[in-house]
């Protein structure tokens, strides 16, 4: 990711093709199953159901797709039974690369990962052989704009619990711990403060270059790879010179 804007790569991200925007809704709507199985349907009474609602929005979601994924999930025997694995392992040069699945069937899962890794010059690892590079967090960021004030913002969300606060050019990124990012996005969220993504996520603490073009190619049809399983939720690594 050096040397390009994080928000750029997000805005990037929101604008892909209906293809890949259908897939995103598709993984939306299964963490969205998984809340309200967990929880109830109703999102003042179930905190993971508000922060994948948030979550949604901030991916260009509709609301009344976002409302017939919670009735479809509450419905009588409509809930699909999705497990949650995470699977270890590394790509070319060592990157570092977790995956984080829900899936119906665990065999099926567990291949197509494995392959993903094979056909992109990685492979698997065991269980905690890279997770101890990442860090879990809560992790918010909003669009600077000439309508936020940031010793504001800033002192919002400290209040709130956030354990730091960035600011860049193009807007400020927050850090809460895990527990704490509920209640940090929501204080954002009834402040009005329109946010450019919200969620929970792994950060790497080291980071991994790859220079042979080769094997930039291999680590791109990796990515791509895990990308196109509909059973993978979200794919975390440690490679800094990302395009």
């Amino acid at each position: 990711m050096a040397g390009h804007s994080k928000f750029a790569n997000i805005k990037h991200k929101k604008a892909k093709n209906d293809a890949a925007r259908g897939k995103i809704f598709t993984r939306l709507g299964r963490e969205i199953a998984v809340a309200v199985k967990a929880g109830g349907s109703e999102p003042s009474s179930n905190a993971r159901l508000r922060d994948v609602i948030a979550k949604a929005k901030a991916n260009n979601m509709a609301n009344d797709t976002i409302e017939r994924s919670i009735k479809k999930a509450s419905g009588a025997g409509s809930a699909d039974d999705y497990e949650s694995i995470t699977y270890e392992g590394y790509g070319p040069n060592g990157v570092a690369i977790i995956v984080t699945t829900l899936t119906d069937n665990r065999n099926r899962a567990a291949a197509n990962v494995r392959s993903a890794f094979t056909k992109g010059g990685g492979n698997m690892g065991t269980t905690g052989c890279v997770s101890f590079m990442f860090e879990e967090k809560g992790n918010i960021m909003v669009e600077r704009s000439n309508s936020i004030d940031e010793d504001e913002l800033m002192m919002m969300t400290l209040d709130a619990g956030a354990m730091d606060f960035e600011a860049s050019e193009d807007g400020f990124e927050i850090f809460t711990s895990p527990e704490g990012f509920s209640a940090v996005r929501e204080t954002l969220e009834q402040a009005g403060v329109e946010m450019v993504s919200a969620e929970v996520t792994r950060i790497p603490q080291t980071s991994a270059r790859i220079d042979s073009d080769d094997d930039i190619k291999k680590m791109k049809k990796l990515l791509a790879l895990l990308d196109d399983e509909d059973d993978v939720q979200d794919v975390y690594h440690n490679w800094e010179n990302e395009e």
